[in-house]
């Protein structure tokens, strides 16, 4: 027993020993580990307050530094903590525990065993808390090194970038400071200073992105919480306000000098203002369209005052009897005062071609208009250098008149066709050379063109003498007939060619006639011929020369013939010769040797052979057959009739040539001369020919029933026109005596050409309403009457 309890004894002391040996063992590992938890803690939390990081350089300087100490202190603990955690691990490599922590009831004690494992997982936990914490502290100390370093290289990228863009701006304003103000530069130095303005802006192009640069940086640090200083923030708004004031100093800059140049510069309008006088002014309407102040007057007109006197020049025109001379009088003084009559057509197209005027459905504005008038004048002044040319009055007075011609409602647009065909057909060309110009505006790639583009040509030609009131001696505003009868020269073709429009047009189609007779007008009046007129006894006679192919000696000027002026009451009812240029021997000779027939003519054959004249067309509203042309009703007696029986006696010759060559044709054929004269085949024929003869003469017959009704019809007209110039002259007679007793002036007159005033009746600061329809055709169909 006493063996037992001694061995009892001894174990019960070695355990107590060893649990006190493992206490003590444990409980100092308990307090090292405790320790690095608690200086963990502590370090994590200084680590803590050195947020946030500085906004300038000097601030991340310092807490690079202060940090670069704290991790040196940090590292120096290191091995401390590794050896504590490894002697951790061996102690837990010599006291596992595996069963999970037991709780006992109050008062119970736990056995040595159990307090064994208890230590165990104490240490097991505090060992691992420690290793999370250094860990994480570690970690941190490494990410806040480099968090310092990049925010200190964007600091320091963001403070060079400041001092950069702080100079370049400075230059910049330097030379914004450096501008002369738009209102004292030069008209013509507008461009150059428009295009160093932009090239300016274009040199700011690295300044902009610089800024761009800095603001990035700035946004970039915010997003990792680093907040520049108040400085620093203070200078970046700073920049920022200098560059948006700079950018917006450029924009402005640009925009007056743009108008400047806009309102005043080459292209513009302001340089027109001198094309008038006191006291009227020039204005634009916001359509960039002129019109035109008179001060004095207090009222306000789209006409020019000059072009207003040409117009009521042009009313002395219309005592010329003959429409196509009449209109084509008209349009030489136009030309004259636009000076078109010194515009080549070389000259012309060359402008066209500079100004990119290429595409006839393009839609030019007044800015356009004005730029290609303005290079016509100035060429032509370059051309005629001893001739002093007005272009301010010059491109306003055909900006005027193509507005007048084809843009009466005053919209501000205007199709490049209208307007090449406008300047074109008033230059100075051969009339042949204008048609193919014209025509290569409308045909397509091929030379050729539809009736469509051929339709559309012609309008646009029809419209100039429209203007000047005379559209209806030139079938009026429907070109439809004139299309038709130049396509049914050339029956089945859909398309024509140049050519064929030459050849149509060289017969003076009734709707472009005007042109021909606009040139040989300009041709006469250099003419000066070596006779005598037969009516006013002018000698020389200048101009138009007419000779009489029935009476010897007898030559008229131009202006007794178309006014009708003739002696002793007589008319002149044969044959008259027409000549716009000196005569030639040979030409007396032939003119003798045509009189001298004529001598022994009578009055019936002149009557059966007119003299020629223009090929009329038919209008839709007039006629009865598309296969018969015939003239208008509205053409003035005097020419109407010899007109409709020229041309049905050059087709009935043309016909009866035709169908003589087809017959010789046939008879010179051996294939038809086999069968001799009383064969089938050449009785067939005879028996055509016979049918076509007969569908002429039946031809023939309806064209002169038509010139007798169409007479009868003039006669009605020419005494309704009577009744009413007796009607006018008593109306006016009253109105005078109206006015005289009303207002006490004496010799007072009124003219039909002084009417517009009631169209502007409106304050003179505001631009007259655009009519549809001009005054001007009104006024001189009613002054012709």
């Amino acid at each position: 027993m006493n063996l037992c309890w001694n061995e009892i004894k001894r174990k019960s002391h070695n355990i107590r020993v060893r649990l006190e040996a493992f206490s003590d063992n444990s409980g100092k590992l308990q307090l090292s580990l405790q320790e690095i938890i608690e200086w963990l803690m502590v370090k994590d939390e200084e680590l803590s307050e050195q947020l946030p990081i500085g906004g300038d350089v000097g601030s991340v300087q310092h807490q690079r530094d202060f940090h670069q100490v704290f991790m040196e202190d940090v590292k120096s603990r290191g091995p401390f903590i590794y050896s504590v955690l490894e002697t951790a691990q061996a102690f837990l490599a010599q006291h596992p525990f595996q069963e999970p922590e037991e709780t006992l009831p109050d008062g119970k004690e736990l056995s040595p065993r159990r307090r064994i494992l208890n230590v165990s997982r104490s240490v097991w936990k505090q060992a691992n808390i420690a290793s999370d914490l250094w860990e994480k502290l570690t970690a941190r100390c490494v990410d806040r090194h480099r968090h310092m370093e990049r925010t200190l290289e964007r600091l320091l990228q963001t403070q060079a970038a400041m001092e950069e863009l702080g100079v370049a701006l400075e230059q910049a304003e330097g030379v914004r400071d450096a501008w002369e103000p738009v209102g004292d530069l030069f008209i013509d130095s507008l461009q150059d200073h428009i295009d160093a303005t932009k090239l300016f802006k274009e040199e700011l192009t690295q300044v902009k992105e610089g800024m761009k640069h800095l603001n990035d940086l700035a946004h970039q640090l915010a997003i990792s919480d680093v907040h520049l200083s108040l400085d620093n923030t203070r200078s970046l708004e700073h920049l920022n306000s200098r560059w948006k004031l700079l950018q917006g100093s450029i924009e402005e800059r640009l925009k007056q000098l743009q108008d400047a140049h806009r309102d005043f510069g080459p292209g513009s309008q302001h340089f027109l203002s001198s094309s008038v006088q006191i006291p009227w002014e020039r204005a634009t309407s916001p359509n960039k369209v002129p019109y035109y102040i008179n001060h004095q007057a207090q009222t306000t007109c789209w006409d020019h005052p000059k072009m207003t006197e040409l117009y009521q020049a042009l009313a002395d025109l219309n005592n010329i009897k003959f429409s196509a001379y009449r209109t084509a009088m008209k349009l030489r003084r136009v030309q004259k005062a636009l000076r078109l009559d010194l515009l080549t057509l070389v000259s012309v197209v060359d402008v066209f071609r500079e100004q990119d005027l290429q595409h006839g459905e393009h839609v030019m504005d007044v800015v356009e208009m004005i730029q290609a008038l303005t290079g016509l004048y100035e060429r032509l002044e370059e051309e005629r250098r001893v001739m002093v040319i007005n272009i301010p009055l010059c491109v306003d007075m055909c900006l005027n008149w193509l507005l007048n011609v084809y843009d009466s409602g005053r919209n501000g647009k205007m199709r490049v066709l209208s307007f090449k065909t406008g300047l074109v057909s008033l230059c100075n060309a051969d009339v042949q050379e204008k048609y193919k110009y014209l025509f290569r505006q409308v045909s397509g790639p091929g030379g050729l063109t539809d009736q469509r583009h051929l339709s559309l040509l012609l309008h646009e030609a029809i419209q100039i003498p429209r203007q000047l009131g005379e559209v209806a001696a030139f079938g009026g505003s429907n070109v439809e007939p004139s299309v038709r009868s130049c396509f049914r020269m050339a029956p089945g073709k859909p398309a024509i060619e140049v050519s064929h429009f030459l050849d149509w047009m060289s017969l003076e189609p009734q709707s472009v006639v005007w042109l021909s007779v606009l040139q040989r007008v300009a041709v006469a009046e250099s003419a000066k011929h070596q006779a005598k007129c037969h009516v006013c006894k002018q000698c020389p006679i200048k101009g138009f020369r007419y000779r009489s192919l029935k009476q010897f000696n007898v030559d008229i000027c131009q202006s007794c013939f178309l006014t009708g002026r003739t002696t002793k009451g007589k008319k002149l009812h044969y044959p008259i010769m027409e000549y716009y240029t000196e005569t030639t021997s040979g030409e007396k000779m032939r003119d003798f040797a045509k009189t001298l027939k004529n001598k022994f003519r009578s009055k019936q054959y002149f009557s059966k052979h007119p003299q020629r004249g223009y090929l009329p067309v038919q209008s839709v509203l007039e006629a009865e057959s598309s296969e018969t042309p015939c003239s208008s009703p509205k053409l003035p007696h005097a020419d109407t009739h010899s007109r409709i029986e020229h041309f049905a006696s050059r087709v009935l010759q043309g016909e009866w040539r035709r169908l003589k060559w087809k017959h010789e044709e046939a008879a010179a054929s051996p294939q038809l001369t086999e069968g001799g004269l009383g064969s089938p085949m050449g009785g067939q024929q005879d028996e055509e020919l016979l049918a076509e003869a007969r569908v002429l003469r039946q031809h023939k017959t309806r064209l002169e029933t038509r010139m007798q009704i169409l007479e009868d019809h003039n006669k009605q007209l020419e005494s309704q026109l009577q009744r009413l110039r007796e009607l006018l002259l008593q109306v006016g007679r009253k109105e005078d005596g109206k006015l005289m007793r009303r207002r006490g002036v004496e010799n007072h007159s009124t003219s039909c050409l002084q009417v517009p005033n009631k169209y502007f009746h409106w304050m003179h600061s505001q631009p007259p309403q655009a009519t549809p329809g001009r005054v001007l055709c009104s006024r001189l169909t009613v002054g012709r009457l």
